[in-house]
């Protein structure tokens, strides 16, 4: 009688717990949810992660707080998420730094992309535009890459920073193109586009995002996208691909990742919510308008794009020699 009384008991104990774990991944989020972004308020990836946040939190009825921990080229940031509770409620905004380039840069890195972080969804891509001073008398990409073929260390060319994506897309035009340019690494796109506008750097690659006012105001001229499709905003400017280099393609990839070990459901069911406002027809026009591709893959499609990418962008980086060591 006593083990049938106890029998009883733990069965019923055990279905509680049962459908109060069910509820709880159906209810999710119940709590607010803390989004770390990599960067300094004000940039796109900032302006990505609140533009989605704000959605969230309609969809939800859940705030999302969103904070700024720039510095290490993403690492801190990528850092205080992996050892954040692995409980779905923090996530960070990973770009191609943060899960691609910082293990081929960094002979030591402070965190593993591969152990620390779970991919949950790549959100939008910032493709990278090839441009020229407005007061340059480059006429197109074709010439560019004639007058660096022509003065082989004579032309220079400034970056978003050392290990950007800016940075290695332009190592990628140089290796298929058969270019010696000299870099010059800029804290940041926008005192990198005030030297191009003004003509102390010859070239750069710039995301729209950051280069959309400077192209708009006439200050730049965009002369290729390394995108495989022209760009909507720039449906005058060819692709790489249209001038003979089709390799020659390049993205700001900016996806959201979770620390290792949540939930495969709190990672399923955050996916879905963000892949939901992705979808929403203002937000997908203001991400247009900003300069930026709204994706919203799987956890699975964007684990595999890592993967693609790292094998990649790390043969670039070890032929180059490019480290930030």
């Amino acid at each position: 009688m006593i083990n049938r009384r106890f029998a009883t008991r733990w069965l019923a104990a055990a279905l509680v717990l049962t459908c109060a774990g069910t509820v709880h991944a159906h209810s999710y989020p119940a709590k607010p949810l803390r989004w770390v972004v990599p960067y300094s308020a004000g940039g796109g990836s900032d302006f990505l992660a609140r533009t989605i946040g704000q959605q969230l939190s309609k969809q939800t009825g859940q705030s999302v707080v969103v904070e700024n921990k720039p510095g290490g080229n993403t690492a801190i940031a990528a850092v205080d998420v992996a050892r954040s509770p692995a409980d779905g409620y923090t996530f960070l905004s990973a770009d191609n730094g943060t899960m691609v380039f910082n293990s081929a840069l960094y002979a030591k890195l402070t965190y593993n992309p591969d152990t620390d972080l779970a991919p949950v969804t790549l959100m939008g891509k910032f493709p990278m535009i090839l441009a020229v001073g407005q007061s340059s008398d480059i006429k197109d990409a074709g010439d560019l890459i004639a007058r660096a073929k022509a003065q082989p260390g004579e032309l220079n060319y400034g970056s978003a920073g050392a290990g950007s994506p800016h940075h290695l897309a332009m190592e990628l035009l140089k290796v298929h193109a058969g270019l010696h340019m000299v870099h010059i690494p800029y804290k940041g796109a926008a005192p990198a586009l005030a030297d191009l506008a003004g003509g102390q750097v010859a070239a750069m690659m710039v995301d729209l995002a950051a280069g959309a006012g400077f192209i708009k105001g006439g200050k730049v001229r965009p002369l290729a996208v390394a995108n495989p499709t022209r760009l909507p905003q720039l449906p005058d400017v060819p692709t790489f691909a249209e001038l003979g280099y089709g390799n020659v393609e390049a993205a700001a990839q900016v996806g959201i990742v979770a620390p290792a070990g949540t939930p495969p459901e709190a990672v399923s069911a955050l996916q879905q919510q963000v892949a939901a406002a992705l979808q929403e027809p203002d937000i997908r026009q203001k991400l247009v308008d900003f300069g930026i591709e709204p994706v919203g893959s799987t956890p699975k499609q964007y684990a595999d794009l890592i993967q693609v990418e790292v094998q990649r962008w790390h043969k670039l980086i070890r032929d180059q020699k490019i480290s930030l060591d």
